[in-house]
């Protein structure tokens, strides 16, 4: 992915940041704030690029991301735009629900100078598709993309926030898709698929958006990674979830670390999926989790 180490490159994030609010806590939340912050505990100097409100919780959010050691320099401050709230609501197996509110700050990201040069400069360009869902944010988006060096795009499909054509374009102008099996499953259909294995969905979808390295999350089974024409698996890792808020996050970013690192596909798969099920087995979408512990859990019992 790319030929530095990884303690040299440079990546940003795009999108959404908020607060996640669950029954008895808030706590941060949006899914490029989560990579974000997980690319930056494993060592990769990433920034976000988002907005919140000009009220008591955006500052709040603001210096909950610098306590994580995370710069703010690239979050817009809107003057008329709320800060995002999303209500989360976990069933009996720790999967979350989603209650998102329309029409906030980073629905509203402006397009600047120095967020241009900020991506034009750097080696990764992160970006999900939430952010798509409303114009001035898509827009900006679209310009990022233009001048960016390698396009990361993390589908997050959270109804009723995305159009399926909006998702399909943004799929053709990424180096690397990442999302999940329902996800692949949905668009692959809507775009026309009659195949029903993972594989061939896989391939159909990278044929039909020309993009080479695709991966594909199967929650508690692991997941299938299609990088430089090789097909690697991951069966998955045994944890009792706590909830699974940001773990897919976590994943994304556990892989991109290692991708960056190494030559090792099939290490970066099954590190991806560690890092995923250990996320899930703690409450909120960012605990702290060292190397060594990631390490020690992929250790055979």
């Amino acid at each position: 992915m790319n030929n530095k180490v990884a303690s040299d490159i440079c990546i940003n994030c795009f999108g959404e940041v908020l607060w996640d609010c669950f029954p008895s806590s808030k706590r941060l939340g949006g899914a490029p704030l989560n990579v974000c912050l997980r690319l930056n505990a494993l060592g990769i100097k990433t920034n976000i690029i988002s907005a919140v409100g000009n009220d008591l919780l955006g500052v709040d959010l603001l210096d909950a991301i610098k306590k994580r050691e995370v710069s703010t320099q690239f979050i817009n401050m809107s003057p008329d735009k709320a800060t995002s709230t999303v209500q989360i609501t976990l069933d009996a197996k720790g999967s979350a629900t989603y209650h998102i509110v329309n029409d906030t700050a980073w629905d509203n990201i402006p397009l600047t100078p120095e967020i241009i040069e900020q991506v034009t400069a750097s080696d990764i360009f992160i970006y999900g598709s939430l952010v798509g869902r409303q114009t001035t944010s898509l827009n900006t988006l679209k310009q990022l993309i233009n001048v960016a060096q390698y396009k990361i795009f993390d589908v997050n499909l959270r109804k009723p926030h995305y159009q399926l054509d909006t998702i399909i374009s943004l799929m053709t102008t990424a180096d690397f898709i990442k999302l999940n099996d329902d996800e692949l499953y949905e668009i692959a259909h809507a775009m026309g698929s009659t195949f029903n294995s993972l594989e061939q969905n896989v391939e159909f979808i990278a044929e039909k958006t020309n993009t080479a390295n695709i991966c594909v999350t199967k929650g508690s089974h692991g997941a299938l990674l299609k990088f430089n024409n090789t097909l690697y698996y991951n069966s998955g890792y045994l944890v009792k979830v706590i909830d699974t808020v940001g773990a897919g996050d976590s994943f994304l970013a556990a892989l991109i670390y290692q991708l960056c690192s190494s030559v090792d596909a099939q290490f970066a798969i099954d590190f991806a999926c560690a890092v995923g099920a250990m996320v899930a087995s703690y409450q909120g979408a960012t605990p702290n989790i060292s190397i060594n512990e990631i390490k020690q859990f992929m250790q055979p019992s």
